[in-house]
């Protein structure tokens, strides 16, 4: 009996960095995009979620194996192999994309707690960016991040499983969503925002220095399970649950999602404000895990890259991570939304270091020199590449409408 608590008890610690992944992944864009799924095209694309899921798995866990293989971070891995101009160029686009994406989380947060209790956002995006700063300076940020991320996972997977419990989702349709793959006419753009943004290669990227921190608080965790799948499967749980929810609720009324709090708002007139409520209660959740999560991201890696190393208790690395709230705050307060030429700028820098990111994290896994025994498998050097390949194309699709974007003519 004592063995069995011992090895749950075990387990249970190395859920952290992959359930810091999965909140920082799940944000206010992937409720907005998860509930428009289910809303326009009811249960025929939960399938996508399974295919998002895999290959976001399988770089997770390549990017755990990395970080458990060396003794150096992921961009000096990088730096070693490819020189430094490579590892900069990583370092500061990462830093770009997500200072320029931070602005949506501010912004999510504000919208849930003024919808919560009925006020303007902007003292709530002032509040709580704030108090993610003040997270920041704790003796040691990665404990407080992970002990926060979890919590607000389980706020998040409380909030859904109470809306779809609302919801008497049709068991069948479920099922016939997940094994029948259908491409509904118009779905495209839907389906390709949905894998961009759940097959998270940044994301995946930041688990090999979540892992590498872990291990510097208790080197003894090098050598023990660090299990990085369990909390992407809880990301896909969560996607699921919001499209099925959209779909047994606003798909047979024809009600359109353009935002996730759209999607709280149709709820009250069909089940109450309690509903409403608790759904609201989970964008929260959503937007502030990121906005903590997405920060660290680009602190840490803008940290590594300007050569003052990934440790979380690294004085400019916080100030790095602080850096980013306040831009994305004051971009939120200033223009309440992201503004167009924001998006188009990030969008063209994703588009430019994604796929660097996906190649430089698959090669550095092939590397035998730099992995020694936890070199990729050749299972996951077939999917890997497959995975690659889906990388390049989103970022070609990606590409072709963004020089669409009038912006550009």
């Amino acid at each position: 009996m004592e063995n069995t608590q011992n090895f749950v008890l075990r387990w249970l610690k190395s859920l952290g960095p992959g359930l810091i992944t999965a909140a920082l992944v799940f944000g206010p864009s992937k409720l907005t995009i998860t509930s428009k799924l289910g809303a326009v095209y009811g249960y025929s694309l939960l399938w996508v979620v399974i295919v998002a899921i895999f290959f976001m798995a399988v770089f997770v866990s390549m990017s755990t194996r990395i970080g458990i293989a060396t003794n150096q971070s992921l961009l000096a891995s990088v730096k070693q192999k490819y020189g430094k101009p490579a590892s900069v160029a990583m370092g500061i686009g990462v830093f770009l994309v997500t200072t320029s994406f931070q602005a949506g989380n501010s912004i999510g947060v504000g919208i849930a707690a003024g919808e919560l209790f009925k006020t303007s956002p902007v003292p709530w995006i002032i509040f709580f960016n704030l108090f993610g700063i003040s997270l920041l300076f704790f003796r040691s940020f990665y404990k407080v991040l992970e002990s926060t991320m979890i919590l607000l996972i389980f706020v998040k997977l409380f909030s859904f499983f109470t809306t779809l419990f609302y919801a008497k989702p049709d068991v069948v349709e479920i099922a016939k969503g997940y094994v029948t793959p259908t491409f509904p006419v118009g779905s495209q753009g839907l389906i390709i925002a949905f894998i961009a943004s759940c097959f998270s290669i940044v994301g995946a990227l930041y688990q090999s220095y979540l892992i590498q921190e872990r291990i510097r608080i208790n080197p003894e965790l090098r050598n023990s399970k660090n299990d990085s799948i369990t909390g992407i499967i809880l990301l896909g749980f969560m996607c699921s649950i919001v499209i099925i929810c959209a779909a047994a609720v606003l798909h047979p009324k024809g009600i359109p999602v353009n935002s996730a709090t759209d999607m709280a708002k149709a709820l009250e007139p069909i089940f109450g404000s309690n509903a409403s409520t608790v759904f609201l209660i989970g964008l929260f959740g959503a937007a502030f895990s990121s906005l903590i999560g997405n920060a660290s991201v680009g602190g840490t890696l803008l940290g590594d890259a300007l050569g003052f190393g990934s440790n979380f208790n690294s004085k400019p690395v916080r100030y790095l991570v602080a850096t980013v709230m306040v831009i994305g705050a004051s971009i939120a307060i200033k223009f309440g939304k992201l503004p167009l030429e924001l998006i188009v700028f990030a969008q063209s820098v994703t588009i430019l270091i994604v796929p660097f990111i996906g190649i430089a994290m698959y090669t550095v896994g092939n590397d035998k020199k730099i992995m020694g025994d936890k070199v990729n498998s050749n299972t996951v050097k077939f999917f890997g590449g497959l995975g690659l390949f889906i990388i390049i194309t989103l970022a070609i699709i990606n590409c072709r409408e963004l020089f669409n974007n009038p912006l550009f003519h």
